[in-house]
């Protein structure tokens, strides 16, 4: 799958995001080493601390369904749905990334015209993971 096919199902997975509150929406496709595709959107609440990330959902959803090796992840999103910028993922759905996939793992993000590849660990340098657990 190329870096554009996983970026535009992370598009159509944008355009089912639920943001009445900030308005700013996101989607997600996260590519499984199976060469499965989970999308995921924002989903929001009125008690923010119960809304959930595109990225997380995409991961929650790969994860539930037996999926735990992933390849790549492509993220884009906007205010009101509008993709003008690149999106990088927060610091927490970087962490949750890092639980499930390797520090080389491909996070492509689209600002509407071009495509850039970053690795999940330039993006999230010196990670907390299960390795320091033990």
């Amino acid at each position: 799958m190329t870096d554009m096919e996983l970026v535009d199902i992370a598009v159509k997975a944008m355009e089912r995001s639920y943001a009445p509150y900030s308005h700013f929406n996101v989607g997600a496709a996260l590519l499984g080493k199976s060469g499965k595709v989970y999308s995921g959107c924002n989903v929001e609440n009125a008690s923010y601390g119960a809304c959930n990330c595109a990225e997380r959902t995409a991961v929650f959803k790969a994860v539930s369904e037996g999926e735990r090796e992933f390849k790549a992840i492509a993220i884009v999103g906007g205010k009101d749905g509008r993709i003008n910028d690149f999106c990088a993922p927060c610091g927490i759905c970087r962490q949750v990334l890092s639980e499930f996939a390797v520090r080389d793992l491909a996070v492509i993000l689209y600002n509407g015209t071009k495509a850039e590849r970053y690795t999940l660990g330039s993006l999230l340098p010196m990670s907390f993971s299960s390795d320091d657990m033990k």
